[in-house]
């Protein structure tokens, strides 16, 4: 294990030393950590078209944060991840998440976010990265405590659309020698052993289908986050603490 690094999104804003890459690496240095994981979408801090399409761009990346004495330790698309599969019921609820171009069109706004996280693998192969962060969507999520009672076969038809959605990206994580990672999360179809499980499953033990660990959220489920490492370990990849 080494660290500790800091995912930026929470700090990210218009305010020196928030806004601008050298800044905020500057910053992130001079708390003590040692590396960083990048928010993809955030353009004040990092090109996402330009990472996926330029090696001088990505290495400059890189070496802004060595010279604050950092490394980049992965990429995140947390954000375009969830818009990959939204359920009609949060279309309002994440239109913000969206570029403006394609909010108000659920189709074009899922072929947005798959393009994004596309982009992040190709950008993560170009900055040396073998993982990467994101969120898988929720089709399934509003009925987890539905009324009425749900059909049946309704929840098993949601993760087959989701595997259907995410196959072609974990092919093309698999060309590019980056693990996708899953954060496990309440509000995500992927919140738990169970679901990652149906997920798995339904893409064939893909190898680039991994999880993200982050305890807090299995807390949060009255879930045991230690057995949790005991039955997964060989598919945590990433961990947020």
């Amino acid at each position: 294990i080494k660290g500790p690094a800091l995912f930026l999104a929470q700090f990210a804003g218009d305010a020196a030393p928030f806004n601008s890459w050298d800044a905020i690496t500057r910053w992130a240095a001079d708390c003590g950590y040692v590396g960083v994981q990048i928010p993809s979408w955030d353009a004040r801090l990092f090109d996402l078209d330009k990472a996926a399409a330029s090696q001088g761009y990505c290495d400059e990346v890189k070496g802004v944060a060595a010279e604050a004495g950092l490394v980049v330790t992965e990429l995140s698309t947390h954000l375009q991840g969830q818009l990959v599969a939204v359920h009609p019921a949060y279309d309002a609820a994440f239109e913000g998440f969206a570029a403006p171009q394609v909010r108000g069109n659920p189709k074009a706004r899922a072929e947005w976010a798959v393009d994004q996280v596309r982009k992040a693998l190709t950008a993560s192969r170009r900055l040396g990265l073998d993982a990467h962060a994101t969120f898988s969507g929720a089709l399934a999520w509003p009925f987890v405590y539905p009324w009425p009672p749900r059909p049946a076969g309704l929840v098993e038809t949601a993760f087959d659309e989701l595997a259907r959605r995410w196959r072609p990206i974990l092919d093309h994580a698999e060309e590019m020698g980056v693990d996708i990672c899953y954060e496990i999360h309440p509000g995500e179809d992927l919140h738990d052993g169970v679901t990652f499980e149906m997920f798995l499953e339904r893409v064939n033990n893909h190898p680039r289908c991994n999880m993200l660990y982050d305890p807090s959220h299995y807390v949060l489920q009255h879930l045991d986050y230690l057995e949790n490492i005991d039955i997964y370990h060989e598919r945590i990849r990433m961990f947020h603490v």
